[in-house]
């Protein structure tokens, strides 16, 4: 794969079959229903306060990353959460997480973001690589069992 193969850009409607792939593989916990992934997509794509990218290769979509920008008190403004961020499992150490992440730092920048912060307990070094640091614990809570697989 060249840096010409590789492109990073906004997520639009015809990506849904090729990322409500990606989802399925990308998710442990819950499983992505059709329906619930049909509704939310097109609410996302047109949030200001949501980023949703996609990475192809080629032309066709083999990750994809989902973030948020909203205010705090604590810090003063704004800050970015990413909530989602997968590449497929054939494509990763090319490239495609790293020109992601970094697609959604310039975008949280120009939000104002004070910082980035995600939560995962996949690929740390991928994220150390990138200067983000580890800076507490996770916690979460399921609030509805039939969402899950």
């Amino acid at each position: 794969m060249t840096s010409d193969d590789l492109l990073v850009r906004r997520a639009e409607k015809r990506d849904t079959e090729e990322i409500f792939g990606l989802a399925r593989e990308f998710a442990l916990s819950f499983r992505p229903q059709r329906s619930a992934f049909d509704s939310a997509f097109p609410l996302l794509l047109e949030n200001p306060d949501a980023l949703l990218l996609v990475a192809t290769v080629g032309g066709v979509v083999r990750g994809y990353l989902l973030g948020f920008v909203h205010l705090t008190l604590f810090a003063n403004g704004h800050v970015a959460w990413v909530e989602e961020a997968m590449t497929q499992h054939g494509f990763r150490r090319r490239g495609l997480g790293r020109t992601l992440l970094e697609e959604f730092e310039t975008w949280a920048r120009s939000r104002d973001a004070g910082y980035i912060a995600l939560a995962t307990r996949r690929a740390p070094e991928f994220y150390q690589a990138l200067e983000y640091e580890s800076a507490g614990n996770f916690y979460r809570k399921v609030l509805k069992t039939d969402r899950q697989a």
